[in-house]
């Protein structure tokens, strides 16, 4: 429910005052209080735009401030006291947590994706996959490990449609990132319409729970909301209206706080949200996912950036990589893509802090440490890490020919830096160090000009579950 219209703004406006007031106070930002509030880093760009405010935001906009301003300093010029912690989440964004993940950081990421053809090339990659799967009835099954903005996944979906246009298909979407999962809807109307035979899930379970979308403790279980959705109607423009629509109930359920000892984001409540046409619950019903009856068995697993660049092998083997190994049926694929540096970004980054380097692990070390964390059963798969040639491939930032041949920019150069500090993942805490003397702008232009434009490496490796197994 709105707030009725000459109060909304007046409470809008009121409240816009008491997040500026808090945020000046403890120093923290406003993206940073828009997430931990209503995980919605825009709150309050979108309340300085005029948007209206429900009451259900207000209620608990005002409950924050109300809790949290027993942290505000005693007196004007005494230093701020950090905000209690919320759900496992400091409100002081002044210090960036342990294991700080900095693909959680929604500006430079979607600067990142706009500016750079990653997701056009990691799509393509993982389209390569489609001509090695032979999927069995009843349909084709796809997990998608950290679906991001929904830009790779809608393109292979375009892809398998090319390749599999009348077999249901089987979708499940893993995101914590309640912006996120909004994007990827909105890119999910035209997919549904193309393909009608498709049950789209998503969730926001981890990694060693998201495949099998069953949350592991008790307590989580008994929390865990599950929302199925049939969508009516045989038209993209229905589909995308009723997708909208279930914007209040990702705002409300889908939360989020930091996990205090690694940083990493971790669900407030568990949710299944699944999706599908009304006019083919027939013909799909057989492959529905109901609580308690739920199967893995993918044909394919999408992990592109699935883990932070400099985690620890042991990490992104245990906690990542071998549980959705464990999720393919006989047959069945994942094609792991990640960071690999040895490009011009990084050159930017050595230009600002020399011998720095947070591709820790590479392919190589990441597989034999899932043949690890596998024991026995690793010899029911193949591990497939190919040759530099073959794994290693390059992607650009998108400038004009002249952009670079001339005196550059200043929108290129921000663009360029945005890209090479989110690529290696630089904390907050080291860019302020670095953004007030100007010389991370020389380190950019020297490389732009140098080369004449800005790419990086990604490289990837793929995991077959063995057909015949011994």
């Amino acid at each position: 429910m709105r707030v009725e219209e000459n109060r909304g703004h007046a409470t809008a406006d009121q409240v816009l005052g008491e997040i500026r007031d808090y945020c000046r106070a403890t120093q923290t930002a406003e993206s940073t209080f828009g997430r931990l509030v209503v995980n919605d880093g825009k709150l309050v760009s979108r309340l300085r735009d005029g948007a209206k405010i429900t009451t259900g935001t207000l209620d608990k906009v005002r409950a924050y401030l109300s809790e949290h301003r027993g942290a505000l300093p005693a007196a004007p010029g005494q230093p701020p006291v950090p905000a209690r912690v919320v759900n496992g989440s400091g409100a002081a964004a002044n210090v960036a947590p342990a294991g700080f993940r900095f693909f959680d950081n929604r500006q430079k990421y979607l600067l990142f994706v706009s500016t750079c053809s990653e997701k056009t090339e990691v799509a393509s990659r993982i389209s390569l996959e489609l001509g090695n799967l032979q999927p069995a009835p009843p349909a084709l099954r796809i997990f998608d490990a950290g679906v991001g903005d929904g830009t790779v996944l809608s393109r292979v979906m375009r892809a398998v449609h090319a390749r599999f246009p009348t077999m249901p298909l089987y979708v499940v979407a893993k995101e914590i990132s309640y912006e996120d999962v909004r994007l990827m809807l909105e890119k999910m109307a035209d997919r549904l319409f193309e393909h009608p035979a498709t049950v789209l899930v998503i969730t926001n379970l981890y990694y060693a729970e998201a495949p099998w979308l069953t949350p592991r403790s008790a307590t989580a279980a008994q929390s865990l909301i599950w929302k199925d959705v049939a969508l009516s109607g045989n038209t993209a423009h229905g589909f995308a209206e009723q997708i909208g629509e279930l914007e209040g109930f990702l705002a409300e359920n889908w939360r989020a706080g930091i996990s205090p000892t690694t940083g990493n984001p971790v669900y407030q409540r568990p949710i299944v949200l699944t999706l599908r046409r009304e006019d083919h619950s027939f013909l799909l019903d057989p492959i529905m996912p109901r609580p308690g009856r739920v199967m893995a068995d993918y044909d394919l697993v999408i992990a592109s950036q699935p883990y932070r660049a400099r985690a620890s092998v042991e990490f992104k083997a245990s906690k990542v990589v071998a549980p959705l190994v464990r999720s393919l049926r006989a047959g069945g694929r994942l094609i792991g893509i990640h960071s690999h540096g040895g490009d011009p970004g990084m050159e930017i980054i050595d230009g600002v802090w020399p011998g720095d380097n947070p591709f820790t692990s590479d392919r190589h070390a990441i597989l034999r440490q899932v043949k690890h964390e596998l024991g026995a059963a690793a010899r029911h798969y193949n591990f497939n890490v190919s040759s530099d040639a073959r794994s290693i491939f390059r992607y650009h930032m998108h400038t004009l020919p002249d952009e670079v041949s001339g005196p550059i920019g200043t929108s290129t150069l921000f663009a360029a830096w945005n890209a090479a500090i989110y690529v290696a993942q630089i904390e907050d805490v080291r860019l302020s160090e670095v953004v007030r003397d100007g010389r991370y702008l020389e380190a950019t232009d020297r490389v732009l000009k140098k080369y004449g434009g800005l790419w990086f490496n990604d490289e990837t490796y793929v995991i077959s579950r063995r057909r015949a197994q011994a």
